[in-house]
């Protein structure tokens, strides 16, 4: 089962939808169901809760007003799977080290 703090990605009819953060899941007085609250990351930030059974929150599919939905958790690379940058030694001058690099603007200029 997740756990309070997961990161989940919710797919909608069998594509990938939002990434929610698992906040609380707690019993509801429904034997076998619970209530799942999450925090849909996206702007604005907002706060849902679900009514689920165990088995789709550990990723099997189920219906919500006739649509298809599922919970993935998201799990972070492997630690083979990671790459460290390359440590640039024994460069003579600072501008040669740069102009391997290509900087990319978050903002074009009007």
């Amino acid at each position: 089962m997740v756990a309070n703090g997961d990161i989940v990605l919710i797919y909608y009819e069998d594509e990938p939808a939002f990434f929610v953060r698992i906040e609380d899941i707690t019993p509801d007085h429904k034997p076998n169901w619970f209530h799942a609250r999450l925090l849909v990351l996206q702007i604005p930030i907002i706060e849902i809760i679900w009514i689920l059974r165990e088995e789709y929150i550990n990723g099997a599919s189920f219906s919500m007003e006739g649509h298809t939905i599922r919970m993935e958790l998201v799990t972070g690379p492997q630690e083979s799977m990671r790459h460290d940058v390359p440590n640039v030694k024994g460069s003579k001058d600072k501008k040669e080290k740069d102009a391997s690099g290509k900087v990319i603007p978050l903002f074009r200029e009007k």
